[in-house]
């Protein structure tokens, strides 16, 4: 398999925090940036080491005023290696003269490779090979080896070795006014000669981290060196150095084999005590990479997206697939996390779970549903905070938090630093409710991509009923419209947060909104239909639900409020239609890249309030996350007319009034546009697949990679683009393959049952696995539908333009 490595020429200190980020390695359950071993953090280099869940809060007082916040925890660097010659200095880039630098990716088995050759101030010329992984297969072992090589010169050397807690959040400028000490030291420790191990604790929310690492010598041979081993330790630094001769042309390695463990973790009497043990009893380099490699092979076949016909497309599929398989494995099913919206590879949102789920569900629907499971759990786990939230505000049912964190209550910041103005500015952002409808949303699509009832009835329809309720008691029936109306709600569009003026916060019907509500209502009658009376019954006597609600709820599918405007393109919300228009042209002209408006305006003492413009689609997200049967029966169902029109026309209306502030925009746009306009379309899945990659933002990649946009490339050609999509009990298909995307193939299961999808030479075959727990399912393409059992296979035909033909 070709395509599977990113690779980096010389050293460039300008893009090495985003080298960072996207050469990051991890296992679903940790992960660590790409910094080099031999760096501290400063303003080029950035060691950071994340674990899903490690959560820490800390108050800040900012303009006299105490201001909390809540941040996934930096824990302490376990990948410090330095190198000192004849007693000197340690070895940095700074102050040596690098003859040859290369940076190289393995996305296939993510492994990080820096392979580097210096002269330093003494002539001496050294080539240093860095080789580094966490592993898929050992899920609290990582491995780091150093192979030496003196070219010109014999003499003694000191490799250090070191854990060091001393480490802060300080991967975000933006944030560097806030409070980024979150841990306190415990206690280093050894075990024995050659593994040291260190302790430590955050601060407010009592998380014990215990790493250890085992530290050894090889020469040319493979034979184990005896080495001086000289150890220094403090209560939150632990260092072994490491003393040995070297000899012209005659390499060394050195392996270092970490543990870590935390006292969320099962199984973890002392965290300490099991890190060092573990690290004690670890296999060394080889087999560990070995046993790494063995389980991203399987990973692969049921994760793989091949494009055979465009090298720089498949390069970044894989590129998003091995990201979003880092951030969300088969090890985070045993974890009690959601999805944080820029991975576990930075600081940026300070690790919050937003909505972006949302677009990284699909992908994990029909690949690793036990993710999906998992993930939804943690939702689950916070019901109980989202119903008192509720209840506080005024309402009922569950109001879940736009940006959430270790115990579900809102994170989001009322204060947010304008980096254009320099300025602390109020931050509505949450009043996103429509997180709950995504909720909702996420729960729904997962039960019909895998049929598991069983969650369904213990979990899901319970979130789902108090989803419902919720929507319900925040809406309000305007009985001069005959309509129901939400208010005070900001949309996802993150550009308006109010109307003009206004000293309130929020926004009137906002369409997207209102709309996911009406669909909600309905759905949530039918998640009732699913589940066995009995489990009915208990469900309504534990929520003490009444007929009336579910009245109410069906009322309201029938009659929520959604504006248009008067040329029948839906408004984005009501009143949008007496917003000025902005003068683009003007702001192209002067600023260039103007994806951030927001920002913009307000550092020239303007409102984007005033303005049609959007940071993303908005009213646009509903052609993306339903079909077009699905929203003409939602519309009829309202009573209102959803002509042959309104899609194309309310997308090009809002697609020239979008600044694409958020990389999520451009994925809903080419959803959307590939029905409508497939050169666009492909247009914006290229910039979409860029994002990162290329960091068409400037900067923000470097803060941590995004998991929606990653995910949501790899929903756009299952499911925009090879148009997969469940109708009932049926797996169907409504190709709109782009040219380059002619020839196609990748795996999926769908209700359990692995399937592989190829297109090729103008039709489409499915085929279904022949061994394991597999059983029967439907697939179809348009009105023909076949029933696959283990081991068949069927094609269906298509004309040029993916319509079916008689097959």
């Amino acid at each position: 398999m070709k395509g599977f490595l990113l690779t980096y020429e010389g050293f460039d200190p300008a893009t090495e925090g985003l080298r960072e980020a996207l050469t990051s390695t991890g296992n679903g359950y940790l992960c660590t940036r790409g910094a080099a071993e031999w760096e501290d953090a400063d303003r080029v280099h950035y060691p950071g080491t994340y674990v899903h869940g490690a959560y820490n809060r800390e108050t800040t007082i900012l303009g006299g005023l105490p201001v909390l916040n809540e941040d996934l925890v930096n824990l302490p660097n376990w990948l410090v290696l330095k190198l000192r010659i004849e007693g000197e200095a340690a070895i940095r880039l700074a102050d040596v003269e690098l003859l040859s630098y290369r940076h190289e990716y393995d996305i296939r088995h993510p492994t990080l490779v820096r392979e580097l050759r210096f002269r330093d101030h003494a002539g001496r010329e050294t080539t240093l090979r860095s080789r580094r992984f966490v592993s898929m297969a050992d899920v609290h072992h990582a491995g780091l080896e150093w192979t030496l090589t003196p070219e010109n010169w014999s003499g003694r050397v000191e490799i250090v070795s070191a854990l060091d807690g001393r480490v802060t959040n300080r991967g975000v400028a933006r944030y560097q006014q806030l409070e980024g000490r979150h841990l306190d030291p415990v206690s280093p420790r050894t075990f024995g000669s050659e593994v040291i191990a260190l302790k430590v604790q955050t601060r407010q929310s009592n998380l014990y981290v215990s790493e250890a690492a085992r530290n050894r010598v090889f020469d040319h041979t493979g034979a184990l060196m005896e080495v001086q081993r000289d150890l220094y330790q403090m209560e939150d630094y632990i260092q072994q150095a490491l003393g040995f001769d070297v000899h012209q042309g005659s390499p060394v390695r050195l392996e270092k084999m970490v543990t870590f463990f935390t006292s969320r973790d099962p199984a973890a009497s002392d965290t300490l005590e099991r890190a060092g043990t573990s690290a004690l009893r670890y296999v060394g380099f080889a087999e560990a990479l070995q046993r790494h490699v063995s389980a991203w092979d399987e990973l692969w076949r049921n994760c793989d997206i091949h494009v055979p016909n465009d090298d720089r497309v498949q390069l970044l599929l894989r590129t998003h697939i091995s990201h979003v398989t880092q951030v969300c494995s088969h090890h985070t099913a045993d974890l009690d996390t959601g999805v944080p919206a820029r991975g576990l590879n930075g600081e940026a949102y300070r690790g919050h779970v937003f909505w972006d789920e949302l677009y990284v569900y699909p992908f994990l629907n029909l690949r690793t549903p036990e993710v999906t499971r998992s993930l939804l759990m943690y939702r689950y786990r916070r019901l109980g905070e989202a119903q008192a939230m509720a209840k506080d505000a005024g309402y009922r049912g569950a109001m879940f938090p736009w940006q959430s964190g270790s115990d579900g209550r809102e994170e989001t910041q009322r204060l947010h630093l304008n980096p254009l103005s320099g300025r602390w500015e109020e931050d509505l952002s949450h009043n996103q409710r429509h997180v709950n409808a995504a909720i909702f949303y996420n729960i729904w699509n997962y039960v019909q991509a895998t049929r598991d009832l069983a969650f369904l009835s213990d979990y899901g329809a319970e979130m789902m009923l108090e989803i419902a309720r919720f929507w319900a008691s925040i809406a309000h029936f305007n009985p001069e419209r005959s309509r129901y109306e939400i208010h005070g709600v900001m949309g996802p569009d993150e550009f308006h947060e109010k109307y003009p003026g206004a000293s309130e916060g929020g926004l009137n019907n906002n369409a997207y909104t209102n709309v996911m509500v009406a669909w909600l209502c309905q759905v949530a009658q039918d998640v009732l239909a699913l589940l066995p009376s009995s489990r009915v019954e208990a469900l309504r006597r534990r929520l003490n639900l009444q007929d009336e609600e579910l009245d109410r709820w069906d009322d309201m599918s029938r009659r929520m409020f959604v504006p248009f405007h008067g040329d029948g393109v839906i408004s984005q919300f009501e009143g949008w239609e007496s917003l000025e228009e902005l003068d683009w042209d003007a702001y192209r002209a002067k600023y260039g890249n103007i994806q951030r408006l927001d920002r913009i305006l307000r550092a020239e003492g303007d409102d984007p309030n005033r303005y049609q413009l959007a940071k993303q689609a908005d009213a646009v997200m509903l052609f993306f996350l339903f079909s077009p049967d699905q929203l003409a029966r939602i519309f009829d169902r309202l009573g209102y007319e959803l002509g042959p029109d309104t899609a194309r026309k309310t997308i090009e209306y809002y697609d020239q009034r979008t600044s694409h502030g958020s990389t999520l925009s451009f994925v809903t746009y080419a959803g959307v546009l590939a029905a409508y306009d497939p050169a666009s379309s492909w247009e914006r899945f290229l910039v979409a697949l860029e994002s990162d990659v290329s960091d068409i933002q400037g900067g923000t990649t470097q803060e941590g990679i995004h998991m929606g946009v990653m995910s949501g490339t790899l929903d756009l050609v299952q499911r925009s683009y090879a148009g997969t999509h469940i109708q009932g009990d049926v797996l169907s298909f409504r190709p709109r393959l782009p040219p380059q995307l002619q020839r196609l193939r990748f795996a999926m299961q769908f209700r359990g049952t692995p399937i592989q999808v190829e297109f090729s030479d103008s039709s489409l075959t499915v085929s279904a696995h022949p061994e394991g727990a597999s059983r029967p399912i439907k697939v179809g393409v348009g009105e023909e539908l076949h029933e696959l059992c283990p081991g068949d296979a069927c094609r269906f035909a298509l004309d040029q333009e993916h319509d079916l033909v008689r097959g």
